[in-house]
C-alpha cells in the first residue's frame, strides 16, 4: 500500500492545477460555448472551451443551472425523426457506413459534450459535483431523467473497475484525506480525532477506499473492519473505548461494520461488491488464517415496519412494545428476522430494507440478528438497537446472488430461519395503556 504514496501525492499536485480562466477569456455565454466545444471549434480548441464552461457553470444560481440542465435536455438530445429515418434505411441496406451514421445518430449530442467536457485537469470532479445539481433538479423536473442517464452512462464507463485504485486508509494517511473520511463516515458517526484513531491504528483494525486517478484525494467509497476472534453481535463493543486490541494473529474473523459511499454524484454506480470482495483478498493474503467474511450492518427501515405492524393480530402487541422499549430481546430478535426474511417492497420480490438489499444482491446470506447491539441514538431511533451479520462465503456468494436476482431467494442460516418462524413471547393481553 505504502508505493503508491508518492504517486498519490504527485497526482495530487497534479490535478490541483486547475486552469485559471476569467469573463474577458471568452464572452460567450454557456451555451454558445456548449455549441462550439461541438462543432470543429472544438476539435481545436476543445480543452480552453470545456475550461470555459465549466468554471461558468460553477458561477451558475440554481435556476440557471436548471436552465443549463433544460438546455442539454432538449436542444442536445437526439434527433428522433432523423434516427427513424436512418433506421428504415439500415433496416433496407444494413452497411457499416450506414451503422456507422445510425450509431451517431443514436447517440444524444449531450453525452459528446460531456465527454469534451471532461478533458481539462479536474474537470471529472467537476462533472460528478454537476450530477449532484442534476440530481437535485430532477426531483421536481422528471423530464431531466434522459439527461441523467447519459451522465450514469459515462460515469459507469470512466469509473470502471479498471480505473479504481484501491488503498489502505490509516493513522499515517495524508490529514486531508482523513479529513474526508471522517465527513463521510454514514453509519456510524466518527465523534472526534481520537475515535477516527481508534478505528484506523490498533493492529486489529483496517481501513480500505476506494480511488480513481482524476480524483486522488477523494474517496469514492471505504469500509471500515474489525479483525476479531468470533462474530460480533454489539457494535458497542466493537466500538468501545475501552477494549482491549487483539493480535492480528488471532484473529478469524473480518467484520465490516461501516460502509459508507462518499460521492453522491456517483449515486447509483455501484462499488460496494468490487470493494468487498476486494477486501477479502487482500485480508486473506495478509492473515490466511481468517476464515470468516462477515459485516455488522443496521436494520434502517425495522422500526418503520414495526409500526406499520402495531394493528396485526399475531405481531401488534409485539412490535408495539419493541417501539416502546419494553419488549424481551426474543420478540426484538425475531421480529427483526421475520422483517428481514419476508418484508418486501411494494410488489416486487426485493426487500424493503436497502441494506438487506445490497448485501443480500451481493451474494451475501442473513448470517444472525442481535437485540441491543447498537446503542446509539440512530440505531434506537431506525431498529430499536437491533443489528444483523451477513455473511460472505465467497464459494456461495455467486449461487446466493444468482437466486435473489432471478427468484427473489432471500439466503439465511437455519438459526435466522427458526427466528424468522419463532413463536412470539409478548401477547396482546400483556400490554396495557
Amino acid at each position: 500500500m505504502q508505493r503508491n504514496r508518492f504517486l498519490t501525492d504527485m497526482l495530487s499536485t497534479l490535478f490541483d492545477r486547475r486552469i485559471a480562466w476569467s469573463k474577458e477569456d471568452d464572452a460567450r455565454d454557456i451555451q454558445q460555448l456548449c455549441h462550439a466545444l461541438l462543432s470543429k471549434e472544438g476539435d481545436v480548441s476543445g480543452q480552453k472551451l470545456a475550461t470555459s464552461i465549466l468554471a461558468q457553470y460553477r458561477d451558475l444560481s440554481e435556476d440557471e443551472k436548471l436552465t443549463f440542465f433544460q438546455f442539454l435536455n432538449t436542444e442536445l438530445d437526439v434527433d428522433a425523426a432523423g434516427l427513424g429515418a436512418l433506421a428504415k434505411v439500415y433496416e433496407q441496406s444494413p452497411s457499416t457506413d450506414i451503422f456507422e451514421k445510425l450509431s451517431i445518430a443514436a447517440e444524444p449530442k449531450r453525452q459528446e459534450l460531456l465527454r469534451r467536457l471532461n478533458q481539462p485537469v479536474g474537470a471529472t470532479a467537476d462533472l460528478v459535483s454537476m450530477r449532484v445539481d442534476l440530481l437535485k433538479l430532477a426531483k421536481t423536473h422528471k423530464d431531466l431523467a434522459r439527461t441523467n442517464i447519459d451522465f450514469v452512462h459515462l460515469l459507469r464507463s470512466w469509473f470502471n473497475r479498471g480505473f479504481l485504485v484501491l488503498k489502505q486508509i490509516n493513522w499515517d494517511t495524508p490529514a486531508r484525506v482523513l479529513d474526508k473520511i471522517v465527513a463521510y463516515e454514514a453509519v456510524h458517526e466518527i465523534d472526534d480525532l481520537d475515535d477516527l484513531r481508534r478505528r484506523l491504528d490498533p493492529a486489529d483494525r483496517r481501513c480500505f477506499a476506494f480511488f480513481h486517478p482524476a480524483m486522488p484525494d477523494e474517496p469514492l467509497i471505504f469500509v471500515e473492519v474489525a479483525l476479531t476472534e468470533q462474530v460480533p453481535g454489539s457494535i458497542d463493543d466493537v466500538l468501545s473505548e475501552g477494549r482491549e486490541p487483539l493480535h492480528p494473529e488471532d484473529a478469524k474473523v473480518a467484520v465490516y461494520y461501516s460502509i459508507s459511499n462518499c460521492q453522491r454524484g456517483l449515486a447509483g454506480i455501484s462499488f460496494g461488491n468490487l470493494l468487498i470482495k476486494q477486501v477479502a483478498a487482500e485480508l486473506a493474503m495478509e492473515f490466511p488464517q481468517i476464515d470468516r467474511f462477515v459485516t455488522l450492518s443496521p436494520i434502517p427501515s425495522l422500526n418503520r415496519w414495526l409500526a406499520s405492524q402495531t394493528d396485526d393480530d399475531e405481531l401488534g402487541a409485539a412490535s408495539a412494545a419493541v417501539l416502546a422499549g419494553t419488549a424481551p430481546d426474543e420478540d426484538v430478535r425475531a421480529l427483526a428476522a421475520r422483517y428481514l426474511t419476508t418484508s418486501k417492497r411494494g410488489d416486487s420480490d426485493q426487500p424493503n430494507d436497502p441494506v438487506a438489499r445490497f448485501h443480500l444482491g451481493n451474494g451475501a446470506e442473513i448470517h444472525d440478528v442481535h437485540a441491543n447491539a447498537d446503542s446509539s441514538v440512530n440505531g434506537r431511533a431506525q431498529s430499536s438497537g437491533a443489528m444483523v451479520n451477513y455473511l460472505y462465503d465467497l464459494s456461495q456468494t455467486e449461487k446466493n446472488h444468482e437466486n435473489f436476482a432471478r427468484n427473489g431467494v432471500v439466503a439465511a442460516s437455519r438459526a435466522v430461519q427458526s427466528l424468522a418462524t419463532a413463536a412470539i413471547l409478548t401477547k396482546p393481553e400483556e400490554t396495557t395503556s
